[in-house]
């Protein structure tokens, strides 16, 4: 007889869901088929993906995946599952107690390990997994990009190469005395800078902010953060940066990145009052979501020219409209949510969380 499928107990949320399109033969058709469409235009053929994947999962496939979207959810569910892969839902005694001893990998999709209880499952004999994502990663790279693209001018001085279009563009270029000096900056763009020794403040050193902290340090930039609570000391001096408050953070950065979670709590976090307080031609970059920063208060800011640039992921609507207040800004860079790209970051993503989730299986029977 052969053995029952897995059960598998999923935080529900949009890539997560993946792992019941891959693992679960009663997921909906209209579920794959959504799934298909939006990787169609990197991985053209989605199904023969999934199968290739499921060849290399023989303890996983078929599975029976139960998507769960809050605690109590959770621990109902949880009664006979083998794997559980959280983001945010904690993983407890109580949790892995209503697994009634079945459980036996707790997988969470990130890194940072605060909403599992590592002790609990030690004592219950339950692996736990870790998953750097590329998808974090390549968000950080985007907010690191917007950072130079705008310290560096290059938005409005890009195929700027001619005198008469420099003019155009309000520059007053010349040509120097080469007998004397170098010719660096014939187009006499002002207000470039570098990255090298200045404050990044992040708002949020989660996931991506982490990583972004990684990519900064790597630039010779200074490091302070500000969130609910400090990071442990081995922590910060892990990433080399300092916690400070939210308005000496606003006041001291010559950039600030925002990284935070969409919710009731964090909708317009940055506002008039906040943006009063940024330094003067701080740059800020925004690749969480738009409704963090309020429209409003953030058009003012720009058209009183406080901010020495914004840089903004995804835009507040989707689609956009080409006549937005914020395109007409040449210190602004909006990308249509491109952050997390390419598609391949998730898939290579569920592709290394199974297979280590497998291997974990196959280590504990």
């Amino acid at each position: 007889m052969a053995a029952p499928p897995p059960v598998i107990v999923v935080e529900d949320d949009p890539f997560p869901r993946l792992i019941q399109v891959v693992l679960d033969p009663a997921t909906p058709q209209a579920r794959r088929a959504a799934f298909a469409h939006f990787f169609a235009h990197e991985v053209p053929d989605f199904p023969a993906w999934c199968d290739r994947l499921r060849e290399r999962l023989p303890r996983l496939y078929p599975a029976m995946v139960r998507l769960v979207s809050d605690e109590g959810a959770l621990r109902a569910a949880a009664r006979g599952a083998r794997i559980i892969v959280v983001e945010s839902l904690p993983i407890d005694s109580r949790a892995i107690g209503a697994a009634g001893g079945s459980l036996r990998v707790v997988q969470k999709y990130g890194t940072v390990l605060s909403n599992v209880d590592r002790d609990a499952c030690r004592a219950a004999g339950v692996h736990v997994l870790t998953l750097r994502r590329r998808a974090n990663i390549a968000c950080a790279e985007h907010a690191l990009a917007m950072m130079l693209a705008l310290a560096r001018k290059i938005p409005q001085t890009n195929g700027l190469v001619g005198i008469e279009q420099l003019r155009a563009a309000g520059f007053s270029p010349t040509q120097y005395d080469r007998a004397h000096t170098a010719n660096a900056n014939w187009a006499r763009v002002t207000g470039t800078r570098t990255l090298y020794g200045k404050q990044l403040g992040i708002f949020g050193l989660g996931e991506i902010g982490r990583e972004l902290a990684l990519r900064a340090a790597a630039f010779g930039m200074r490091l302070a953060y500000t969130q609910r609570r400090a990071l442990a000391p081995d922590e910060e001096a892990r990433y080399g940066a300092t916690f400070i408050g939210l308005d000496e953070l606003l006041s001291t950065s010559d950039f600030v990145s925002i990284h935070l979670p969409a919710t009731d709590a964090t909708r317009g976090i940055i506002g008039a009052r906040e943006l009063a307080r940024i330094k003067p031609g701080a740059i800020l970059v925004n690749v969480s979501r738009p409704q963090l920063v309020d429209r409003t208060a953030l058009l003012e800011t720009m058209r009183a020219g406080r901010l020495g640039g914004f840089g903004l992921d995804p835009h507040y609507d989707a689609p956009g409209r080409p006549d937005d207040p914020l395109l007409a800004f040449d210190n602004a860079i909006v990308t249509p949510h491109l952050a997390a790209a390419p598609r391949f970051n998730s898939l290579e993503d569920f592709e290394e969380l199974l297979l280590g989730v497998e291997q974990a299986l196959g280590q504990a029977a």
